[in-house]
């Protein structure tokens, strides 16, 4: 199962590190931060950057929650397991699914690239083809598409990289 944990802004490779240090592979399968791509311009070229996608939070894959929860006592840092008071909730597996569709086994989410159309996005290649419907918002000028997701049991605002290569008006 999945699990995520929450951690202070800024710290989340800190913590996967310790939680790899602390925590046997037999207990802890994988601990991960998801991370997007993104384009940046600087010295003239462009750039890819990888970003976390969920800054705050790190992800546990492991089969008995209870062995890890024992082992994160001696993780420094650590806020809390996701969950509802004492229980700790594993994500389900529509938000399991969605991180693996967007990011792969490496949990990168590479830049798709689209077109505007009649104030639509159509994405033409990468992780969001067929997603369209989760994009809220486009920044163009950052190279950004805000997603809006159920994760965490609560909407979420994921960003990842997008590049419109086209914006297509039908004047007639």
């Amino acid at each position: 199962m999945w699990y995520v944990m929450q951690v202070r802004t800024g710290t989340e490779e800190r913590i996967r590190l310790q939680c790899e240090r602390v925590i046997e592979k037999a207990v802890l399968e994988r601990c991960f931060i998801p991370h997007y791509q993104q384009k940046k311009r600087f010295q003239g070229k462009w750039h890819i950057q990888e970003k976390i996608l969920f800054p705050g939070y790190v992800f546990l894959i492991a089969r008995n929650v209870e062995l890890v929860r024992e082992k994160l006592q001696k993780v420094i840092g650590l806020t809390k397991l996701i969950g509802t008071g004492d229980e700790i909730i594993p994500l389900t597996d529509q938000e399991t699914a969605l991180l693996l569709r967007m990011g792969g086994e490496e949990q990168v989410v590479e830049m798709s690239v689209g077109v505007i159309e009649k104030d639509k996005v159509k994405i033409q290649e990468g992780p969001l083809v067929g997603m369209e419907g989760l994009i809220k918002k486009i920044d163009r000028h950052k190279r950004q598409a805000v997603l809006e997701t159920e994760m965490f049991g609560r909407k979420v605002e994921m960003k990842v990289g997008v590049e419109i290569v086209e914006k297509i008006s039908c004047e007639g």
